[in-house]
């Protein structure tokens, strides 16, 4: 059982390797961005998780644009680091879109995690015109759902900005989960949108900047993936992978 274990732990590390150096060269950079922003703030329970949580998240994303396993249990971890963030900063939904990627995303893969790389890398998928329209209503909807109600019964100060976030959030993680690529059109909104979020209550005094660059960097993984990612065809030529049919 021990050495299943091992095993197991050494397999999840395998899958750190054999990234294009864009993601490695992005994670670096956000790891030294984000430290900066700790040491020149005081280090408390707020900062130190949101820390560790903008790490693991970042190479949470990172892991999933090069379609890598580990994804999963860093994707839980980094998870739980942002709900903490989320209620502390009053961002209700911002805690809810976490635990929709753990539904989503996470346990998925932590439950599917020896064949999840190769499955998902030769099983990718494009929208019909049919699936971008039952994903655009439906994000909008979710929108304007969870915008009524977390303004209505919760004391959340941004619960549009916050609505959107989430909604458009919550529909990439079903695309990521269905293995369609359609989902860093969403992501990058996504980002873009989180950014706008964090910004604003960094501003209003109510979280670090931390999670605001940590959005940024998201953005700019989301704009990677279109290149280099397994996801889209111009990554999977130069990953010797047949392409994503229409």
């Amino acid at each position: 059982m021990k050495e299943q274990h091992e095993n197991y732990f050494i397999w999840l590390w395998k899958q750190l390797k054999g990234w294009p150096v864009q993601n490695y060269c992005l994670w670096f950079f956000a790891f030294g961005f984000q430290l900066a922003i700790l040491l020149q703030n005081k280090i408390d329970a707020v900062t130190l998780i949101t820390f560790i949580g903008t790490m693991l998240g970042t190479l949470c994303v990172l892991a999933i644009n090069a379609t890598k396993a580990i994804n999963g249990w860093l994707g839980l971890i980094s998870a739980a680091c942002f709900i903490y963030a989320g209620w502390s900063a009053k961002n209700y939904l911002s805690i809810f879109e976490q635990i929709a990627y753990i539904a989503t995303l996470d346990i998925p893969v932590i439950f599917a995690v020896r064949s999840w790389n190769e499955d998902t890398k030769h099983h990718l998928r494009k929208f019909t015109a049919q699936g971008w329209l039952v994903a655009i209503v439906g994000t909008l909807l979710v929108s304007v759902v969870s915008g009524f109600l977390i303004g209505k019964f919760t004391n959340d100060p941004r619960p549009w900005i916050d609505a959107i976030s989430f909604a458009i959030s919550l529909t990439a993680g079903v695309m990521c989960f269905l293995r369609y690529n359609n989902q860093y059109f969403w992501w990058t909104a996504s980002g873009i949108f989180q950014l706008i979020l964090w910004a604003i209550t960094y501003a209003q005094g109510d979280a670090t900047l931390a999670m605001a660059v940590n959005s940024l960097i998201y953005v700019i993984n989301d704009v990677l993936a279109f290149t280099v990612s397994p996801w889209f065809n111009a990554g999977r030529r130069k990953a010797g992978l047949a392409e994503i049919k229409d």
